[in-house]
């Protein structure tokens, strides 16, 4: 099985702002650290807000965080609602819909991936003392004039 980009997305944005509970990020300053289009990012972010996975606070100053500590956020639940329904192989459109005893076998597969996805919250998926420290240095951010820089890690790292 293989998740949405939608939903790696998801869980990008959720580490990232679970390593940044100190201050508020912006959309750009994710979008750059992990260079992917600010224009996917804000309809993740937008996805995410309207189920309180993640606050928002506007003006000029604004930005978000996470809508609850990471202990409370469960990770199969995060990724079942970024997922919506999941048709691991389409049977719904086979022409043996309703003959193949297919669609059983997988739907349990799917409930037991689920199953394991729940035990997990984002605390811990978040990793070690060293993985927060590399969330925390993806991107590094300064903000002078009202403005933010955002430099991604790939680049920083680059020799020379």
């Amino acid at each position: 099985m293989r998740l949405t980009q939608f939903s790696d997305f998801a869980v990008r944005v959720m580490l990232y702002l679970a390593a940044h509970t100190e201050r508020l990020c912006s959309v750009g300053e994710i979008a750059g650290a992990y260079e992917i289009s600010d224009n996917h990012l804000m309809k993740v972010v937008s996805k995410l807000a309207a189920e309180g996975y993640i606050k928002s606070v506007r003006g000029r100053n604004g930005g978000i965080r996470l809508g609850r500590p990471a202990t409370e956020i469960n990770i199969g639940k995060l990724i079942r609602y970024t997922e919506g329904h999941i048709d691991l192989v389409g049977c719904a459109q086979c022409k043996l819909n309703g003959v193949c005893n297919l669609p059983g076998p997988l739907d349990l597969a799917l409930a037991a991936f689920f199953a394991v996805l729940e035990r997990y919250s984002l605390a811990d998926v978040l990793g070690t003392q060293d993985g927060m420290r590399m969330l925390r240095q993806l991107a590094i951010v300064s903000r002078s004039d009202n403005s933010t820089t955002v430099t991604p890690i790939r680049t920083r790292l680059k020799p020379g």
